[in-house]
């Protein structure tokens, strides 16, 4: 229950980052010394992804505020548990790892957003480059008898978990293993920053062209996650719209360069000092034509262009801005087809197809009684409600929190009227 239309004030810490934890904490498979992960966030995928490997018999244990302990001492299973899978997306990442370490792995289907579909074959066809046979049959039957060796893949699309895949089965693979075309994300590079402080060999972390060296065996070793680039995105859009004062920190700026450029698009300014955001409380919103007074574009891309997890979060900030602006989500048929819920709010967006949407603003947007279909859609249904007039009820909250930690919490903090109810 959120009740919209009052601005808020104060500092939030943003989260460790989601899309980098799950692939470290799969990667935890490839030692059997204990590895420290800090900065984790609290929340629903993670949880997921630890119950995923408290069933394979990986020992885990907390270790403070956000930080977990993991020793994968031994691995007792090698068939994902069906359940559990179909629950998180990312329960794909632990295929490159148990390769790695028990030569084969039955991945059931895996869950997660309905966004559009997910395809795996680049996942598959890296896996067969390195040296492994596959079955596709309602899931992935991944086995590699001879073991592992590295080789030169060029990935036929940058898939961010591919790439992550990628580099977590070939990191204990015999030879040089080249990753051309590979993603480079902020939580790409944090996965690879983490397996190279457990001893791995890897070049080129940063860039769409990896080499890892394989070694013999990694080991143990303490790594803190980076802050969410995309959650920090999602708060500077809350306070932009809702005319509030929030600062953000500690974030890393590098990791927000075309974030900001596509937000000063749409009239957003902030300030940075050092790792400290700060967004002002008087903010323009006015969208900035593209030459000779065109209406522009929000499009997003591969790395490092705008993240395609922002643009639920773009269209709900657009409703609140002076002028027409096109979004176009190029990478998921499904993304955009929460707009309804902001039409019933109030905004005015027309959806001209499953990829693109334009929005006139600003428009008055008022509460109403909505339902979360993903992650961020969720998010971008809450910022609208924040800026909304009275009062709006959203459902469905598990979506929510499977990618933002115990929002309701923090939200309040800074002087959100926002309360969690039981339904």
């Amino acid at each position: 229950m959120i009740e919209g239309g009052r601005p808020l004030s104060g500092v939030i810490v943003p989260s460790g980052n989601k899309n980098a934890a799950l692939p470290i904490l799969a990667a935890s498979l490839l030692t059997d010394e204990e590895v420290v992960i800090e900065n984790v966030p609290d929340i629903v995928d993670v949880h997921t992804m630890l119950a995923l490997l408290d069933d394979l018999g990986v020992t885990i244990r907390e270790d403070g505020d956000n930080a977990v302990a993991l020793r994968a001492a031994d691995v007792r299973r090698t068939d994902l548990d069906a359940e559990l899978c179909g629950r998180l997306r990312a329960s794909l990442l632990l295929a490159g790892p148990m390769l790695a370490r028990c030569g084969g792995v039955q991945v059931p289907l895996s869950g997660g957003d309905f966004i559009g579909r997910r395809r795996v074959d680049t996942h598959l066809l890296a896996f067969q480059a390195l040296g492994a046979d596959f079955e596709v049959d309602r899931g992935y039957s991944l086995r590699a008898p001879s073991g592992l060796s590295g080789t030169e893949i060029f990935l036929d699309e940058a898939s961010v978990t591919a790439t992550e895949n990628t580099l977590m089965a070939a990191v204990l693979a015999p030879g040089q293993t080249t990753v051309l075309n590979a993603a480079s994300e902020p939580h790409v590079q944090d996965l690879a920053r983490f397996l190279v402080a457990i001893g791995a060999r890897i070049d080129g972390i940063g860039t769409n062209q990896m080499v890892v060296h394989g070694v013999d065996r990694l080991g143990g070793g303490r790594f803190a996650i980076g802050p969410d680039h995309i959650e920090i995105a999602s708060f500077i859009g809350l306070s932009a719209i809702t005319g509030s004062d929030i600062t953000i920190a500690p974030v890393r700026p590098a990791d927000l360069r075309m974030i900001l450029l596509t937000f000063e698009r749409l009239g957003i300014q902030v300030e940075i000092d050092g790792d400290s955001l700060r967004v002002p409380p008087t903010q323009s919103l006015e969208v900035v034509a593209d030459a000779g007074n065109a209406i522009p574009k929000i499009d997003d891309g591969i790395w490092p262009a705008f993240p395609a997890d922002l643009t639920s979060i773009a269209t709900a900030v657009a409703t609140q801005t002076h002028g027409e602006v096109m979004i176009f989500e190029k990478m998921f048929e499904n993304r955009l087809f929460f707009v309804d819920k902001l039409v019933a709010m109030g905004a005015r967006i027309i959806l001209c197809d499953p990829h693109r949407a334009v929005v006139s603003g600003p428009s008055r947007l008022y509460g109403a009684r909505v339902e979360s279909p993903d992650i961020r859609a969720g998010m971008a249904i809450l910022i609208a409600s924040l800026a909304a007039t009275g009062q709006s009820e959203i459902g469905n909250v598990l979506q929510i929190d499977r990618g933002y930690e115990r929002i309701d919490e923090r939200l309040r903090a800074v002087g959100a009227q926002i309360e969690r109810i039981d339904d």
